[in-house]
C-alpha cells in the first residue's frame, strides 16, 4: 500500500470515492459552502494506493474561526471493499502529525463523537457552524496545548492561507509505501509499488 499526497490530477479519482461513499447531495452540506472558492491545505490531503488503486482519502482545508485559524478537516472517505481495515484510522494519525509538524495549532470537523473522539476530538462550544448544522456534530482538536482556549464564533472561509512555506526548496517522493499492520513505510516514487 502506498501513502501519497493528492496531487491535482487525483482530483476527479477522489471525488468519485467522496460520491461512492458519501449520499447524495453530500456537496449541499453547510461544510462545502466553507470549501467554495478555496485550496485546500495540499500537504495534507492524503491518499492510500493498493496497487494503484484508490483505497482512501483525506482533505483538509483552511478556515477561521471568530478571525482565528484553523483547519477543517473533512471528507475523509475509504472505499466501501477496504472499510474496517484501519485505513482511515491511518490517514487521520499522518495527516494530523503532519499538521502539527507544520505548525497548524487547531483543526475542527463536523461529525461523529464517538469515531471520532478516539483522535482526540471533542465537542467545540462557541463555534458556529454555518446552518443547519448539529452543534453536537462539531468538533475540535488541539494540536497545541490551549489551541481552542478562548477560540468562539462564527466559521468563515479563509482564502489564501492553505499552504504553508515548503519546509525543503527540493521536493520529496510523493509517495510512502505503508504496511497499515505494522506502520512500517519506504520512500517510492509515485505510482510505483
Amino acid at each position: 500500500m502506498e501513502l501519497c499526497e493528492e496531487r491535482p490530477d487525483d482530483w476527479h479519482e477522489v471525488e468519485a470515492l467522496m460520491d461512492l461513499c458519501f449520499a447524495p447531495g453530500r456537496t449541499a452540506l453547510s461544510s462545502y459552502r466553507l470549501r467554495e472558492d478555496v485550496e485546500p491545505v495540499a500537504d495534507l490531503c492524503l491518499l492510500l494506493r493498493q496497487r494503484g488503486t484508490l483505497r482512501a482519502a483525506i482533505r483538509y482545508w483552511p478556515v477561521r474561526v471568530g478571525g482565528r485559524p484553523a483547519l477543517l478537516l473533512g471528507p475523509v472517505a475509504v472505499h466501501p471493499t477496504a472499510q474496517g481495515e484501519g485505513l482511515g484510522g491511518l490517514l487521520m494519525r499522518e495527516s494530523l502529525a503532519r499538521a502539527r509538524a507544520l505548525g497548524w495549532q487547531r483543526v475542527m470537523l463536523v461529525g461523529d463523537a464517538p469515531y471520532y473522539s478516539r483522535f482526540g476530538f471533542a465537542r467545540l462550544d462557541g463555534v458556529e457552524m454555518p446552518p443547519p448544522t448539529n452543534p453536537d456534530r462539531v468538533l475540535g482538536l488541539e494540536l497545541v496545548p490551549g489551541a481552542w482556549v478562548d477560540v468562539t464564533g462564527q466559521v468563515t472561509r479563509a482564502p489564501g492561507i492553505a499552504t504553508a512555506p515548503p519546509a525543503d526548496p527540493e521536493p520529496g517522493p510523493a509517495c510512502t509505501e505503508i504496511d497499515p499492520a505494522e506502520g512500517s513505510a519506504k520512500e517510492t516514487p509515485h505510482g510505483q509499488a
